[in-house]
């Protein structure tokens, strides 16, 4: 028996290496494993221990700071709603603060941790603050007092001493706690702040008061020593050397833990100490730490829970904003070093290392003793085995292997695996027989079918190549029917390999035109045996109403047998005498109705049609369609061709008509201003003021119809393209300016300013002056006829970006159009009328002469305006610049 172990790469490198060696190697590595791992597990949740220990203490004494924040922070609202309720009562009033003195040095009493309670009005201030356990200070300012601050002390018996100290014209008003009352307009806290009196530092709580109309009477406030806040952090212990302190988003401290007062002296005034310049370690690296990752405090908005080095050892943090009452914006920082956990970890640590350390010694030595053990009898099994390589000529060989249970099973199970592979290989020669004889027969079937997909392949570049060329005929593209059609059916039927191919269509009307959809006549039949061309036969659609209701709805019908498809059971009149046995029909489409159909039918031997012939019968019905659209095209464009020759004969007979109407009435018009002239000179006498203002309005009608024969002349040229540009170089400025003074006489009479915006050392543009100085002048005429007396009419110029273009736009202030109206602006004879504007005289010319000369000079003009507010015309030109 013949046995190749495949090996891996891996066990490739112990090739020629001792199985002792290799299993006490292995024995090893399994040892150093678990040991690595069980250390590795120990320190990984030790650490994990004193994340999870190190973050419940900060949270835990984080949350206990911020409830005694709260309680303490909370008296100054007790002491101000106890008040409020007060003065509802109507126990007490704002606007008489004398009634107050007793009452404050109760609430003191009450509540202990208020340093001071201050009431204030417009004019007076009454303050009582605890000067020691049995005597209070007074100050006040009121009538009594000039208005000027008095301090007192008040013993337990209540008298008064003055004390020297006196404020002139104190003003309540610009205290902090004021300001920040009259500014919230409800219950706040101002911000922290030092006094003059003592070093410390302190908060006001503040709530103003107001009447029912809503008007500010005066502000209640109680004042709250910070240095209490300090107190409280001391008294909560945070594992060894743990701290805890607080700073506002600003950086500056407000309390720690340490015996660090918040405040140095400088000049001998306490001034307010940034964290980050604290003298305590800790507290400096902390605050400059967060500084670095938060760049500011104020990017600070939910809790943190952080930890970074200082000196080399690792400190824990927890960072929470404390935002309990109005205008209270603090952090609270908890620190922890991490030394405070690690002690016993440590040295638990050390422990275990030792322990492993003993394991990996005693794994060693019983692991050699194993491997001695496992190799004998293993080296016995590899020798004994190898008489069974050649199972196939040695029936009795088998393996007996005595010592290990495990390696005596192994023995017999090997035993019976090569009794099986014995008849298992038997089995492989049979199977292997029957297999070549199955692969022979199915080469055979591939074979015939990649010889078929070779014909199926070879068909279709043939109807590939049957379809480009019909596509690319001249007949086809030039709508020629008779020649087309004859073209399609002879070819398809040669590509197909069919008897006959007929093209049928709906008949038509008398003029060609209508499909009547009575009949389908035969337009072209072409049968391949004979390859002759027929046409004429007819076909009733009411006697075949089953056999076309089958072709709309399906667009091809294939019959492999027409003697039992009930589809043309109707053709069988005609089928059976020409022997036809299969067809192919399909429908032609045009422009989305049915237009004929185009017929396939095979003779003598049916045929079953396949995918492929009936994708490409219904390319062919796309052709002929095709070629029945372009005809319908071919001819249209006839009769547009027709059509623009009259309209140019039409137009023409117009010009000439134009033409001698100009001669008829200017000659009469010239005689009779010549002679409406020579009257007013008084050449042939004298005439009265009647007759002269008769004259002038004779003139003035006289030279109007001459305008208006002029524009339609003018029109006449535009339309017929008589008229011929004369390009030249023309100043941008000079052609505005002469525009401009042509119609500077109507500016003037009614009182209209003219003005222009042009940009200066513009280069010239090449146009044909007259022309366009024309298009200038109709345009500024119309813009002055509808501006009212006062308003201003000026021209703008501005190039575009690129230069190509330059817009000359004509504003005016007039009284404008709606925006319907605009498209009728450009309409020969058409003016447009509003409710501020009655037709005034013209032919309605004006604008489209000035369309057309804009357009022979390769431009556009556009019109804007707004009812009421004026109007502007932009003409917009190629800026060619001038060599």
């Amino acid at each position: 028996m013949n046995k190749n172990t495949g090996q891996s790469s891996v066990f490739s490198l112990f090739k020629g290496v001792p199985l002792s060696r290799i299993l006490v190697a292995l024995f090893l590595l399994q040892i150093l494993l678990a040991v690595g791992l069980t250390a590795y597990l120990s320190i990984r949740n030790g650490q994990k221990a004193v994340n999870e220990v190190a973050s419940e203490l900060r949270h835990e004494v984080a949350n206990r700071v911020e409830q005694n924040l709260q309680t303490y922070l909370a008296t100054g609202r007790q002491v101000l709603r106890s008040n409020q309720n007060v003065i509802n009562m109507g126990l007490l009033k704002i606007e008489n603060l004398a009634t107050w003195e007793s009452y404050l040095i109760e609430q003191l009493k009450i509540f202990p941790d208020a340093l001071a309670i201050t009431a204030s009005n417009e004019q007076e201030y009454l303050a009582v603050e605890k000067f020691n356990d049995r005597q209070f200070l007074l100050r006040k300012a009121d009538k009594s007092t000039g208005y000027d601050l008095y301090t007192y002390i008040i013993d337990s018996q209540g008298e008064r001493t003055q004390l020297p100290e006196v404020i002139k014209n104190y003003d309540a008003r610009s205290r902090p706690d004021y300001q920040t009352a009259v500014t919230a307009k409800k219950f706040s806290f101002s911000q922290i702040f030092t006094p003059r009196t003592e070093p410390t530092l302190l908060i006001s709580a503040s709530l103003p008061i107001y009447n029912s109309q809503g008007e500010l009477l005066g502000v209640n406030s109680t004042l709250t020593h910070l240095s209490q806040i300090g107190d409280l952090l001391q008294n909560i212990k945070v594992g060894k050397s743990g701290q805890i302190f607080i700073i506002e988003r600003s950086g500056l401290l407000v309390a720690s833990s340490t015996a660090e007062e918040p405040f140095p002296f400088q000049n001998g005034k306490p001034i307010r100490l940034a964290a980050s310049q604290s003298g305590d370690s800790l507290t400096q690296a902390t605050a400059k730490y967060l500084k670095t990752k938060f760049s500011n405090f104020d990017q600070i908005q939910s809790l943190q829970q952080l930890d970074f080095s200082l000196d080399g050892k690792r400190q824990f943090l927890e960072v929470r904003p404390f935002e309990g009452e109005p205008n209270v914006n603090w952090l609270i920082i908890v620190a922890v070093p991490e030394a405070h956990f690690m002690g016993q970890i440590n040295r638990n640590i050390q422990t275990t290392i030792i322990l492993c350390l003993g394991a990996l010694g005693l794994a060693t030595i019983l692991g050699i003793v194993t491997a001695r053990w496992i190799t004998q009898p293993i080296l016995y099994f590899s020798t004994v085995t190898k008489d069974l390589t050649d199972f196939t000529n040695s029936d009795d060989s088998v393996v007996k292997v005595q010592g290990i249970k495990e390696l005596e099973m192994l023995g017999g199970s090997l035993n019976e695996m090569a009794q099986q592979l014995r008849k298992t290989f038997t089995a492989l020669i049979t199977k292997n027989e029957d297999l070549e004889l199955q692969v022979k027969q199915r080469t055979q079937e591939l074979q015939q079918e990649i010889q078929e997909r070779i014909n199926c392949e070879r068909k279709l570049g043939q109807y590939n190549q049957v379809l480009t060329e019909l596509a690319n005929h001249k007949a086809v593209f030039e709508g020629n029917l008779e020649t087309a059609f004859k073209v399609i059916t002879e070819k398809a039927a040669n590509a197909l390999e069919v008897e006959r191919v007929s093209v049928w269509l709906f008949n038509s009307d008398a003029d060609g035109g209508l499909r009547q959809r009575t009949k389908l006549q035969c337009i072209s039949l072409y049968e391949r045996s004979n390859q002759r061309h027929s046409a004429g036969l007819e076909r009733n659609l009411v006697d075949y109403l089953i056999y076309f209701k089958a072709l709309v709805v399906s667009r091809t019908i294939a019959v492999s047998d027409t003697r039992t498809d009930p589809r043309v059971q109707e053709l069988w009149d005609m089928l059976e005498p020409n022997n036809i046995v299969s067809l192919l029909d399909t429908s032609l489409w045009v422009g989305g109705q049915m237009v004929g159909t185009l017929l396939f039918e095979q003779v003598d031997i049916p045929q079953k049609w396949e995918l492929s012939e009936q994708n490409f019968i219904s390319s062919i019905a796309e052709i002929v369609a095709l070629t029945l659209e372009v005809c319908d095209r071919k001819r249209a464009e006839s009769a547009l061709h027709e059509s623009k020759e009259a309209a140019e004969v039409a137009n023409r007979a117009k010009s000439t008509f134009l033409g001698n109407i100009n001669h008829d009435l200017r000659t009469p018009l010239n005689s009779i201003l010549e002679i409406t002239e020579a009257l007013k000179e008084q050449v042939y006498g004298s005439v009265s003021e009647e007759q002269r203002q008769s004259l002038n309005m004779l003139e003035s009608s006289g030279k109007n119809l001459l305008k208006l024969i002029n524009q339609i002349l003018d029109f006449t040229d535009t339309e017929s393209s008589k008229i011929e540009l004369q390009l030249a170089a023309t100043s941008i400025q000079g052609l505005c300016d002469s525009s401009l003074s042509f119609v500077k006489h109507l500016a003037f009479q009614k009182n209209i300013r003219l003005r222009a915006q042009i940009p200066e050392e513009l280069e010239p543009i090449q146009v044909d002056e007259p022309r366009i100085r024309q298009v200038f002048i109709n345009l500024l005429t119309n813009a002055i006829k509808f501006t009212r007396e006062g308003g201003e009419v000026w021209i703008e110029v501005q190039p575009s970006s690129t230069n190509e273009y330059i817009f000359f736009s004509v504003v005016d202030t007039g009284i404008g159009m709606l925006s319907d109206d605009l498209f009728k602006l450009f309409q020969p004879f058409v003016q447009v009328e509003t409710a501020s504007n009655s037709r005034s005289p013209g032919t309605g010319l004006g604008l489209v002469m000035v369309q057309k000369i804009v357009e022979l000079h390769g431009g556009t003009v556009h019109a804007e305006s707004q009812l009421g507010k004026g109007s502007r015309f932009t003409v917009k030109l190629p800026w060619k610049k001038a060599g």
